[in-house]
């Protein structure tokens, strides 16, 4: 009776220090879903996911492991959105991580009212009716806005200082794109300031990208900006851009950096790498017990410029000291 007393004992006192054990055991296994939505396309597998990825790893979570991450691209055509996002939904992912503006991120919250999404970057969520406010965004959506509407100015004022010559300078813009008009407005005024006249070239479809660059010549345009878009002109599309311009001699500023790494001459904006590194933080935040509705949507801090030294010889032109002081990154 004594032995079998002590048998007991031992048994309960191990029963005790297992449950904690299995418990943390079933924890650490829990796999979280997460649902990526992008306007791009799927090959080659846009950087902003690994950014992403890598963000999450930072934090802990590896797919195969703790993590899956179901993707889902549109390839360029803005209608397939809303069908992807309902798929998205219905897979009961935990966060949908949507990149690529309002339009995508629209297209989740199309979707769904229930699953947090984590918006990667968009212009202005308010005005765009995305969010209540910055600091409590009222719904299912939280994340990171960019600010693109407010800096097409700036990148003008650039482009013509890097350009001084530059009297003409053409502007390649999807009126669809829910930056066109605030980018135009801010354009508009800047190229006032700066004595420069605007010739506003508009493409709806990939298609048209070589009569648009025909077009740009025929107008005697000095240099290029274009106003970057979620759907087509894209991250996938930026090969395309940079040959179009270096064929049609035209220095071009841009938004984003991938774009002068695939051969454009410069870029101001944000790092786009930086933005899905950090949506990872809000990932985590949510699967840990948070609420979109109370984390408050924050606003990059830090703008790049960067200025491809390779291209501007090939074009022929000497950027200034005073262009070059400013540069984050030259690529030579």
């Amino acid at each position: 009776m004594w032995c079998s007393t002590l048998r007991c004992i031992v048994m309960l006192i191990l029963s005790l220090f297992a449950a904690p054990l299995a418990a943390e055991a079933q924890q650490a296994t829990q796999v979280h879903r997460i649902g990526f939505l992008h306007p791009g396309l799927s090959l080659p597998e846009p950087p902003n996911l690994e950014a992403l990825r890598q963000g999450l790893r930072e934090i802990g979570y590896v797919e195969g492991q703790n993590l899956v991450i179901a993707s889902r691209y549109a390839e360029g055509r803005a209608e397939r959105l809303p069908d992807l996002a309902t798929e998205l939904a219905r897979l009961k992912v935990d966060v949908i991580v949507a990149g690529g503006g309002a339009v995508v991120i629209r297209a989740a919250q199309g979707a769904t009212r229930t699953i947090p999404i984590v918006m990667a970057g968009t212009s202005d969520p308010v005005a765009e009716g995305l969010v209540a406010s910055l600091a409590r965004p009222g719904g299912n959506i939280t994340g990171l806005s960019y600010l693109t509407a407010e800096i097409p100015g700036k990148r003008l004022e650039l482009l013509k200082e890097a350009v001084p010559q530059s009297t003409r300078i053409a502007v390649l813009v999807n009126p669809a794109s829910a930056l066109y008009e605030p980018a135009i407005h801010n354009l508009t005024v800047a190229a006032q300031a700066l004595g420069l006249q605007l010739h506003v070239v508009e493409v709806r479809r990939a298609e048209e990208l070589d009569t648009a660059f025909t077009a740009m010549t025929q107008e005697h345009a000095d240099a290029l900006l274009v106003v970057a878009d979620a759907a087509l002109l894209s991250s996938s599309r930026r090969g395309r851009l940079a040959d179009l311009a270096a064929t049609s001699r035209l220095p071009a500023m841009y938004s984003w950096k991938f774009f002068v790494e695939a051969g454009g001459l410069m870029s101001y904006g944000p790092s786009m790498l930086d933005i899905y590194r950090h949506a990872a933080t809000y990932v985590d935040k949510i699967l840990k017990g948070a609420t979109p509705a109370d984390l408050p949507v924050e606003q990059p801090t830090k703008f790049e410029l960067v200025i491809n030294l390779k291209t501007a010889t090939t074009l022929g032109l000497t950027i200034p000291p005073s262009v070059l002081f400013q540069a984050d990154e030259v690529i030579k």
